[in-house]
């Protein structure tokens, strides 16, 4: 079987959980025994030598490839990695407006209706979360029967990090983490600062800083907290990131949504604590074994963040995420989608 993954121009400015997703689902399945390649621009892209086309994420930026592959009934799949804050029937009614105002101007489009096209196209429809297969189904219309939920993952090797190289070097143990992204305002971390300003506890922020005025406010109101860490990215692949994990209490993620945050799942696997938010789908992830913040409330996120410490770690949690969620069963479930598409 001959696939090739393909993803929106910007993935490697990103550095974000979609880049994540589609490098490790291309290196398990190269393990499972198929060809995988990757979407070359540049490159002159021969129909005869691949079934597939995986397209991770169904939005404007993957749009026009989307519309290339359907024009030439190329067969693709698409994990939509599609979330939005609206409830299914607002998502319905505003794509029904946009058809509506579409028969009088066309080139009216919103990101519903980008997403919506790309989702009809597909040979089949591949979410993460039940929240989002939903908000699929019933606000974008797409048939139930072309949707398959197949969840993010996690590698093996965040359970082995060593606790005592970050402790060693930046001099702080058992603390409370967040890894992510600085500056966008999805990510919440201005008040996720601002809750901690209540906590006497030691806390680090890893994350790239994106400039701008909201990461300004949030390392300006950060450096008056005596007890955060602020740490400008590690990469995914360092030691030392590992050992952030290892070495943490709690990890805690009050974005304003995650489908379900893969950091989150590297420190589940870590054996961390996890508060995190309930939107976006990661109940399925992480069911009882969370505590779940409202991300709009600060005093939700600081009461999440004291329960988590007073909270004994639940061992469950780790073995859960273990048997469920390695990217070795992710690839596995995206294999028999492949098959179905190509009825093998």
């Amino acid at each position: 079987m001959n696939i090739t993954i393909a993803c929106y121009q910007a993935i490697s400015l990103l550095h974000g959980g979609p880049r994540v997703q589609a490098l490790q689902t291309k290196s398990e399945l190269e393990k499972l025994g198929v060809n995988v390649s990757l979407f070359n621009p540049w490159e002159n892209f021969s129909p005869d030598k691949t079934d597939l086309v995986h397209l991770f994420s169904a939005n404007l930026g993957t749009f026009h490839l989307a519309r290339v592959l359907n024009a030439f009934s190329f067969p693709f799949a698409a994990s939509s990695i599609f979330f939005s804050q609206h409830s299914p029937g607002f998502i319905k009614r505003a794509v029904a407006l946009n058809n509506f105002l579409k028969k009088m101007r066309q080139g009216l489009w919103t990101d519903y209706v980008f997403t919506q096209q790309i989702c009809q196209w597909a040979s089949e429809v591949m979410p993460n979360t039940t929240d989002e297969s939903r908000l699929l189904s019933e606000g974008l219309s797409i048939p139930k029967e072309k949707i398959t939920i197949i969840p993010n993952g996690v590698e093996p090797r965040f359970e082995f990090g060593d606790p005592a190289l970050f402790k060693k070097k930046y001099g702080v143990d058992k603390f409370i983490l967040n890894v992510g992204h600085i500056g966008p305002v999805r990510k919440n971390v201005l008040n996720l600062i601002r809750a901690l300003k209540g906590i006497d506890y030691p806390a680090v922020i890893i994350g790239k800083i994106t400039k701008g005025k909201y990461a300004e406010q949030c390392l300006h109101e950060a450096k008056q907290n005596k007890n955060i860490t602020i740490i400008e990215g590690l990469d995914n692949n360092s030691e030392m990131l590992l050992s952030a994990y290892a070495a943490c209490d709690v990890f805690v993620l009050p974005s304003l949504f995650e489908t379900p945050g893969i950091a989150a799942l590297e420190a589940a696997l870590a054996g961390a604590k996890i508060a995190i938010t309930p939107y976006g789908g990661t109940k399925d992830y992480f069911g009882s074994m969370a505590v779940y913040t409202d991300p709009k409330s600060v005093e939700s996120i600081r009461r999440g963040i004291t329960d988590s410490v007073n909270q004994p770690k639940n061992p469950a949690l780790k073995e859960h995420i273990k048997k469920e969620y390695l990217w070795s069963c992710v690839a596995e479930k995206t294999l028999k989608v492949y098959k179905k598409v190509l009825g093998k």
